[in-house]
């Protein structure tokens, strides 16, 4: 798809591109400012490169304006996620408990795993799954 999106950037030429400058930059930015773990670098790559051919098309000012607008949306959407997450938490207690409960089992998880790789020879206790147990509702 970023390749797709920097041919038809070619294609179009500079001035029938810049209406659509914000739709292309959108993904390329996500892919830019994404920290998840399994992260395909060749894409991040790809996306700077395209974001460098899309800066030399169009024009520094025209291409920061776009840019920043696309910034803006991504923090503003990124702040009201959080606020409705903050907001579900005062409204739904008992799915931010879950929430919470499931947060801290996979904690849990995690650091046996991290403590079984540093020490081979140890062997964390693991929670055994008791299927209706945990189908049970939180009280």
């Amino acid at each position: 798809i970023f390749k797709f999106l920097g041919a038809i950037s070619v294609d179009l030429g500079q001035d029938r591109i810049k209406p659509y400058l914000p739709t292309i930059l959108t993904p390329l930015y996500r892919e830019l400012n994404s920290n998840y773990a399994e992260q395909d670098p060749t894409l991040k790559n790809l996306s700077q490169e395209i974001i460098e051919l899309l800066k030399k098309l169009v024009g520094l000012e025209a291409f920061s304006l776009a840019f920043s607008s696309v910034q803006k949306q991504a923090n503003r959407k990124r702040a009201m996620r959080k606020k409705q997450r903050a907001l579900q938490t005062v409204a739904n207690p008992d799915i931010a408990a879950r929430r919470k409960l499931k947060r801290h089992k996979n904690k849990a998880e995690t650091r046996k795993r991290k403590i079984e790789s540093l020490r081979p020879m140890y062997k964390a206790k693991r929670h055994r799954s008791h299927a209706l147990k945990d189908l049970a509702m939180v009280e």
